[in-house]
């Protein structure tokens, strides 16, 4: 068993060209797995039944392994049997229709007003600042991906008209966002200054070339220490922000969704953990048989 393991993987690296993590992981997904089956008395791989990859999968979910690394597990198998199968090796892959338990949807974290506010209002002390919180109200105000940000060049900003086109969004979707007045402010107050360059880029560095992703991050920690934000601050945290204010006043998942670039609205709608007061109030509001009336 563990020579087809091995001939798996050297088939991965020199037919697939596969990256040196996928490698480990495979091996390791693998051999785990086999542990598991000579735990049940099964001498070869074709003993493997579909009920087996089940118990298997069951086992670690168990043991507090995760749904994204259960799915990579499982992954791992089908993988192996096709390469089985294709040596005449093996009749049937047994993890076909095996899944992995559901991975709970996590809460994005968002920043309140108040402390939105403290990050936004704080004057700058240099060009570097100055800059950087043009791109931090650019996060907030138009609901940018870190990489959309990052992407950005001049002629894609319309300061006058308020405006801006991310032309490579996720799935290499192009859309148009409003920016607004506040972000508008900063980014001319930024472009007032911007350094010499040959780039097209709207944040660039010292050097005049573009900003990377990382450089971004790093400045958005330092700006927040800085200011006494105790919270750990990244860019999407200022996306999922941006998200949940305007979904909470707005009520309109829609329009968020479009302003966000989801393709699907099922992933906008994990921005409706909307307080259930707030609910309440709107319930009783709205709805006709809500009012309690007097006797």
């Amino acid at each position: 068993m563990t020579a087809d393991i091995d001939a798996f993987i050297q088939f991965l690296n020199v037919e697939k060209r596969a990256s040196a993590h996928t490698l480990s992981n495979y091996q390791r997904d693998l051999r785990y797995f086999m542990q598991f089956c000579q735990t049940l008395a099964l001498e070869n791989w074709q003993q493997v039944q579909h009920e087996h990859v089940q118990q298997y999968i069951a086992q670690r979910h168990r043991e507090g392994i995760g749904s994204r690394s259960l799915q990579r597990m499982l992954a791992s198998i089908r993988s192996f049997y096709r390469f089985l199968m294709a040596r005449q090796q093996g009749t049937h892959n047994p993890a076909k229709n095996v899944k992995a338990p559901k991975q709970n949807k996590l809460l994005p974290e968002t920043l309140d007003i108040d402390q939105i506010t403290a990050l936004l209002e704080a004057s700058p002390d240099s060009v570097l600042e100055i800059r950087d919180l043009a791109m931090f109200e650019l996060f907030y105000s138009s609901g940018l991906r870190l990489s959309e940000l990052a992407q950005l060049n001049l002629e894609d900003i319309d300061l006058d008209a308020g405006q801006l086109r991310v032309r490579q969004g996720k799935g290499d979707k192009a859309r148009d966002l409003p920016i607004g007045k506040k972000a508008v402010q900063a980014i001319r107050h930024w472009l007032e200054c911007r350094f010499d360059s040959d780039d097209s880029a709207v944040f660039i560095s010292t050097k005049g070339r573009r900003l990377g992703q990382r450089s971004i991050q790093l400045r958005l920690d330092r700006w927040c220490k800085k200011h006494g934000l105790e919270q750990h601050v990244y860019p999407h945290m200022l996306r999922h922000s941006f998200a949940s204010h305007l979904l909470e006043s707005s009520q309109d998942i829609r329009a968020v969704q479009e302003l966000l670039g989801h393709q699907n609205i099922s992933t906008t709608q994990i921005y409706t953990h909307l307080d259930f007061q707030y609910l309440s109030k709107i319930y009783d509001q709205a709805h006709p048989r809500a009012h309690k009336k007097n006797k």
